[in-house]
């Protein structure tokens, strides 16, 4: 049995579940999130709690149960709260900016990178930091995880895009040989 999976995901006050035909929809001030079930697990809501349980014993359902668990209990903490992710970058001559629903890095490159800002996220830049806010961690961290790839931090001189609690290992790179 799961650990995570078997532990009763708590709803918070001002969240509603409702489970209808195998889709757990998630609402709270006008925020809706939903996800289709697998049909190896079956969700049921008891007492202010989701429970999770899986229908059999294959190797398919036991990865899916507490799979399931985590991303209703993402689902519920996003409508009520929301997820940030913050990324910083540095570079000589490195930009970003907002403009309109794209964002716009110019990071070395002989040409900007438009990255479209996906619905539901709210993309903000202050001065050399980049913030990706929304109700969806997956859509959240999926769009920060595009924005590092333009241009990754490299192990020498640290430049580049990285998360703001990242620890980048650099390298000592070339030193002067003694004679």
């Amino acid at each position: 049995m799961s650990k995570i999976g078997k532990r009763p995901v708590k709803i918070e006050d001002g969240v509603s579940v409702s489970i209808e035909d195998h889709k757990a929809v998630v609402s709270s001030d006008g925020k809706t999130l939903s996800f289709d079930l697998p049909k190896e697990v079956n969700v049921s809501v008891v007492d202010g709690n989701v429970i999770v349980d899986r229908l059999g014993n294959s190797k398919d359902a036991k990865s899916k149960h507490g799979l399931v668990a985590r991303l209703i209990a993402n689902m519920i903490h996003g409508v009520k709260e929301g997820f940030t992710k913050e990324l910083t970058f540095t570079g000589t001559g490195y930009r970003a900016s907002v403009n309109g629903n794209e964002l716009v890095l110019f990071m070395g490159y002989s040409h900007d990178v438009k990255l479209p800002v996906p619905a539901g996220l709210e993309v903000k830049v202050v001065k050399n930091t980049i913030l990706i806010s929304g109700i969806d961690k997956v859509a959240v961290g999926q769009y920060a995880a595009a924005v590092r790839e333009v241009r990754p931090p490299e192990v020498y001189k640290g430049k580049g895009i990285k998360y703001k609690d990242e620890h980048i290992r650099r390298k000592a790179g070339k030193t002067a040989a003694s004679k």
